[in-house]
């Protein structure tokens, strides 16, 4: 169970992502905020230098707590990334942002494990292929067997940065799948080039591994662009 610090954080998180306040806003005092949210100003006070730790927010004596823009805010930040998602703060610049650093990041990742990928390795990925399976046939979650698959590769590629990002790049990831999964037959059209992924890392072919890569990214954005389409189609309707 969430703690009280972490509960008031997520809450004021998603609220600044959602835009209830806004860049250049002033947060109400201390004693305000712990009224509004039934907690203690020590809560508050923890809270906020969580958020100015993260970009979010700034200190400045006679002036109060400022929310910053989001262009300084800690973007690779889990909680971040998850609030923007939970604050319906996902956008088609936001989604084209997310396939850009996909297409940066995991074609490589994927070469990397193909050469690299231990025995272990090889059947941690198969092992959470295996998962996307059961999960497409309706037995258990589709997202984290998604995110462990991709997680599996990434610490296939025995890189030390890459590593070291990962906590963030799951989170973008997350975000990415959870999409993904809302689209009508996303996971099961995914499945196949998920495979291929899988196979060419334990055939140990780079180019193989890389293309896989590209074509499932490649799926994606379609199935982001018809998704974008039809809520457009829904949104003209007339009422």
């Amino acid at each position: 169970m969430a703690t009280l610090h972490r509960q008031v954080l997520n809450q004021m998180g998603e609220q600044i992502c959602a835009g209830k306040f806004a860049p250049g806003d002033i947060l109400p005092a201390e004693p305000v905020l712990a009224e509004q949210m039934n907690v203690s100003r020590i809560t508050i006070r923890e809270t906020m230098k969580s958020l100015s730790a993260k970009g979010m927010l700034q200190v400045r004596r006679r002036h109060g707590t400022i929310v910053l823009p989001r262009s300084q805010w800690q973007l690779f930040d889990p909680d971040v990334i998850t609030w923007r998602a939970r604050a319906g703060a996902i956008d088609d610049d936001l989604i084209q942002d997310l396939m850009e650093l996909r297409l940066i990041i995991e074609p490589n990742a994927a070469r990397l494990a193909a050469k690299r990928a231990t025995a272990e390795d090889r059947i941690a990925v198969r092992r959470a292929f295996k998962a996307m399976e059961r999960a497409v046939a309706g037995h258990g979650e589709y997202v984290p067997a998604d995110l462990a698959f991709h997680g599996a590769i990434l610490t296939a590629c025995h890189n030390q940065f890459v590593q070291q990002m990962q906590n963030a790049l799951s989170a973008i990831l997350r975000t990415s799948f959870e999409l993904s999964s809302e689209i009508a037959g996303g996971p099961a059209r995914s499945l196949p080039m998920h495979e291929a992924l899988c196979v060419a890392i334990e055939q140990g072919d780079p180019a193989a591994a890389e293309q896989a890569v590209l074509t499932l990214i490649q799926r994606a954005e379609k199935d982001f662009e018809d998704r974008a389409a039809l809520t457009r189609t829904v949104n003209d309707k007339p009422v």
